[in-house]
């Protein structure tokens, strides 16, 4: 099977580019998840996905509310097993959680006894990353993210927008390859939604990164992303492909809601979303 996506071929549980080189960070194939119901009955949540996110790739996943956009991240990271299909992380499969990968929630889920830089240092710590080395990357995440002088700040004594910063760097500390982001945005005022999209953005494609961004605000994965997918009605597949060529610098969140192609990957999305 081609994922017409990305220029990969998948066939049974490995993956190849068509050119010959290295496969992408992540290939669904197949895809698909159930869980157990009442008197033994399956409750089908993903019929079947495949699809493939390219190295340095931004790709967004839209869908109806209730549809099974946060399964399906949780199966692609392992956090949650798949009833049939196969998830690929270069190439392979793996069991359990793969390493060098990002995940953030919607929710910060900071840890109020520690300063913003502690929360930081976290993954770092766990990692056994060296003092200095780590205290090093905290603070430049911090100062790209604009919380310098908050550094030793609790979470109670920061607004939402910098929690969520001070999550990000966090999730970018250990300096992962690709970025797994369930709604990280969702809960904040637009100007703020709009600050920290660019600042994921620049920190995403600056450094070579992937990210895959599960997202219910369309204007959000069309101004961020390379390739949106639309998700049908559970049990959900992919029902739409869309990649947005934008004009302008793909950091900048208002010139990008700006453009008439803007307004027209938009309407179009929408419209695609009712399909059952």
């Amino acid at each position: 099977m081609r994922d017409g996506s990305a220029g990969t071929i998948m066939t049974g549980r490995s993956a190849s580019t068509v050119d010959g080189g290295p496969p992408p960070p992540l290939t669904a194939i197949d895809l698909q998840k159930s869980f157990e119901g009442d008197a033994n009955t399956a409750v089908e949540i993903i019929r079947s996905i495949s699809f493939s996110l390219a190295k340095g790739e931004i790709v967004s996943i839209v869908g109806p509310s209730g549809c099974g956009k946060t399964t399906l991240l949780n199966t692609i990271c392992g956090l949650t097993p798949a009833s049939g299909g196969a998830v690929l992380w270069y190439g392979r499969e793996l069991n359990g959680v793969p390493p060098r990968v990002g995940y953030m929630l919607q929710k910060d889920l900071l840890f109020p006894w520690r300063t913003a830089l502690d929360n930081v240092l976290l993954g770092l710590e766990v990692k056994g990353i060296e003092k200095r080395i780590r205290r090093d990357r905290a603070h430049e995440l911090l100062h790209r993210l604009g919380l310098d002088q908050f550094e030793g700040f609790y979470p109670s004594a920061l607004s939402g927008g910098m929690r969520q910063r001070v999550a990000l760097a966090r999730t970018l500390a250990p300096n992962p390859e690709v970025l797994l982001l369930d709604e990280p945005f969702s809960a904040l005022d637009f100007q703020t939604k709009i600050l920290i999209e660019r600042d994921t953005v620049r920190l995403v494609r600056g450094e070579g990164r992937s990210l895959l961004l599960i997202t219910h605000d369309v204007e959000e994965a069309v101004s961020m992303s390379d390739r949106v997918l639309v998700l049908s009605h559970r049990p959900c597949k992919i029902v739409a492909e869309h990649r947005i060529d934008l004009p302008i610098d793909r950091t900048d969140m208002i010139e990008a809601r700006e453009t008439p192609q803007f307004s027209r990957y938009v309407k179009s999305i929408w419209t695609q979303l009712d399909i059952r």
